[in-house]
């Protein structure tokens, strides 16, 4: 038994995309509607954050600065040897 490629998507299987989903490149239009070809329900996708086949959104990286006391830094290099 052969399915067509976009017919895979009507029988209900797949779950229409969330507006999240809008701009990714990995949507497909199937008769009017929008579907991830990627993954099945996208909805439980962004439910823990950032959708992981997300094209269009970037995880923030958090970046802190640390500032060193230079005396104790060669000092705990100097031990390590």
């Amino acid at each position: 038994m052969a399915i067509a490629n976009n017919q895979i998507y009507t029988t209900g299987v797949f779950s229409p995309i969330i507006d999240k989903c809008d701009g990714c490149d990995r949507i497909i239009e199937v008769e009017s509607q929008k579907f991830c070809k990627t993954y099945s329900a996208p909805a439980a996708k962004w439910k823990i954050g950032i959708c992981n086949f997300a094209t269009h959104a970037k995880p923030a990286v958090l970046t802190s600065t640390i500032k060193v006391n230079p005396l104790k830094a060669s000092k705990r290099a100097m031990g390590k040897k």
